[in-house]
């Protein structure tokens, strides 16, 4: 339906000289004279056929019709403050690129991306799986964390990094996720097996699954290592099947193929659902961690700051849910 309003300044400045009880004030918060408030309210009353305000020698009150009048005009400027609000909140959508190691991204982070989604459909992620998100076994970064160009010039297009090792990347702001605790897994129906798996030493009896990802090789603990802290001798730690991908080993572990080293918080969904099952205390742990990194240049960025508090909080939820 058509709307018959009066000007919009005219609505804004009657609402503001009706707050103050002044043309002056009104006028500083318009940033306009006190003579233009005047006016725009004067065409106002003519417009609207009545007067809105009492003029007094040294002040103004409002009239009973501008007193009525007063709590819709403000309602109604709320209003369109509120929808122009909204715009702006949509128009901070975007892009976000987001890089990580292969399997934080398989294992972890893409069972929480549906809740990132309901929260921020205005941005468009994009995920890349990659190795070079992991330092190597000097405590270099594996990758450089350039900044294409053309994301320095658009305001909708950012890239932030996920990275695993020690936390030290110049030039962006750093955040610790969560550090890796490996322990042995199997499926359910080989811990209570033909031949179950009481002990550490029971490890005989069973196939071990090594993963050879590299270049995590020198970072992931191995059988060898995780055996003599659990005190267990006479096991070949070398023997069992190997895999050269990280996702490989845990389905075989899920399918009873044999035990295998996992990190446990990656395994959480699949512990959850009775799919694997975390066997004895021994667990080993790295000083590397997870770090959320972001290039100084875009870090105060909407889609940026939204995806960093969204994921802080995820990886706070996850610590306090694996202490109780």
């Amino acid at each position: 339906m058509p709307y018959r309003l009066p000007p919009l300044n005219a609505l804004r400045a009657f609402e503001a000289a009706a707050r103050h009880l002044s043309f002056k004030l009104a006028g500083e918060e318009l940033s306009v004279t006190p003579t233009a408030i005047s006016h725009q309210i004067r065409s106002l009353e003519e417009s609207l056929g009545f007067p809105l305000f009492h003029r007094l020698t040294r002040a103004i009150e409002l009239t009973a019709k501008g007193r009525a009048m007063l709590p819709k005009v403000r309602e109604g400027l709320d209003a369109f403050a509120a929808a122009i609000e909204s715009t702006r909140c949509n128009e901070e959508g975007g892009r976000l690129h987001v890089s990580s190691p292969p399997t934080f991204l398989a294992r972890w982070l893409i069972r929480h991306l549906p809740g990132f989604a309901a929260l921020h459909p205005e941005i468009q992620l994009h995920m890349a799986a990659s190795l070079g998100m992991i330092d190597l076994p000097d405590g270099s970064a594996g990758a450089a964390m350039e900044v294409p160009p053309e994301h320095h010039a658009r305001e909708d297009d950012a890239e932030i990094f996920i990275r695993f090792g020690r936390g030290s990347y110049p030039g962006c702001r750093v955040e610790r996720l969560f550090s890796p605790v490996y322990a042995a897994v199997c499926s359910p129906r080989l811990l209570f097996g033909t031949q179950p798996l009481k002990k550490p030493a029971d490890l005989a009896r069973q196939v071990l699954l090594h993963d050879d990802t590299i270049p995590e090789l020198m970072v992931r603990p191995t059988w060898a290592e995780w055996l003599a802290q659990a005190g267990v001798s006479g096991i070949d730690s070398e023997a069992g099947m190997h895999f050269s991908d990280s996702g490989l080993v845990l389905s075989a572990a899920i399918d009873g193929v044999g035990v295998a080293l996992a990190s446990t918080p990656l395994i959480e969904a699949e512990v959850a659902a009775g799919r694997l099952v975390v066997l004895f205390d021994t667990v080993i742990r790295r000083p590397q961690s997870y770090f959320l990194v972001v290039p100084e240049v875009l870090a105060e960025r909407p889609v940026v700051q939204a995806f960093r508090a969204w994921l802080l909080e995820e990886a706070r939820r996850m610590a306090a849910a694996q202490d109780d």
